[in-house]
């Protein structure tokens, strides 16, 4: 059984910068690149009271940084809450349009967009949602839903993509209704990736979280001889450490080159959300 972690009251801000202050290959500022389009957020469970909401992010040119940590006893909207304000008071500029990557959490989303807007651009994992809904299936259905998950995320079309899913989880109404609906929920925050018109490459990438995946298995590997967290600064401090040792195998991103196009897409679709707002105003403003 896991062992307890002693509660304590630690300032993570201040614990990253005594532990990489003038490090060669500390964790990077927030916001530097401000070019940079990318930031990926996940939970690390270290022991059954004790979760770690880490933040990767990526740089216009496809280069990884790991940017920040955050201890909690649950992967809760106000830890990921407190990980997203550390972000920004170390530089990460809210007005910048972004995608952001997630594991499909609704606790992430939900901190996500209370700090930088409603219309922020979150993708969920398709692997992790694929994972989810095929484990709560009888093996007889395994396969053919696969066969038509796959195909969703493969189109190019988003509009085509989520006929298909709403399709599929017609047909499991009758066989798996609770997997009918789970299907069905974050469906739009599944297609981002197909709405923004990514080339297939870059959106292939973008899809999931194998990238910030990887780097917990290198903070697994790290700390899985710790038999006894004693500490959540013990916990911390391992699992910065373990983060920068990730880094140090880190590729650039496969589809570095297609990168501009995402961004060009982010402020394209900023854009259009802030007119669509100001229409709105408008309308309102005449009603009264």
């Amino acid at each position: 059984m896991a062992q307890k972690v002693r509660s304590e009251q630690i300032d993570s801000s201040r614990l990253f910068r005594e532990i990489f202050t003038g490090t060669e290959n500390g964790f990077v500022a927030a916001g530097a690149g401000e070019t940079s389009c990318l930031r990926q957020i996940d939970g690390i469970h270290i022991s059954e009271h004790l979760v770690l909401v880490a933040a990767l992010g990526i740089d216009s040119a496809g280069f990884k940084h790991p940017l920040g940590l955050m201890e909690g006893a649950t992967e809760h909207s106000a830890v990921v809450q407190a990980l997203i304000d550390d972000l920004i008071e170390r530089g990460l500029d809210p007005a910048v349009p972004r995608l952001f990557i997630i594991d499909g959490s609704r606790a992430l989303s939900r901190a996500i967009r209370r700090s930088f807007g409603r219309q922020t651009a979150i993708q969920r994992c398709q692997i992790h949602k694929a994972r989810n809904i095929i484990q709560r299936l009888p093996k007889s259905l395994h396969a053919s839903v696969r066969r038509v998950l796959r195909q969703a995320w493969e189109l190019d079309d988003a509009a085509k993509a989520e006929r298909l899913i709403r399709n599929l989880a017609q047909r499991l109404e009758r066989e798996a209704p609770g997997v009918s609906g789970s299907l069905l929920e974050g469906l739009d925050e599944i297609l981002t990736v197909m709405r923004l018109g990514l080339p297939a490459e870059l959106r292939r990438s973008l899809a999931c979280t194998n990238i910030i995946e990887n780097m917990n298995g290198t903070i697994r590997r790290v700390t899985r001889n710790v038999k006894h967290w004693s500490s959540a600064s013990m916990a911390l401090r391992w699992t910065a450490a373990a983060m920068l040792e990730a880094k140090k195998g880190f590729r650039r991103l496969k589809a570095y080159k297609h990168l501009p196009a995402l961004r060009a897409a982010l402020i394209a679709r900023c854009a259009q959300t802030n007119k669509l707002n100001d229409r709105n105003l408008d309308d309102q403003r005449k009603a009264a």
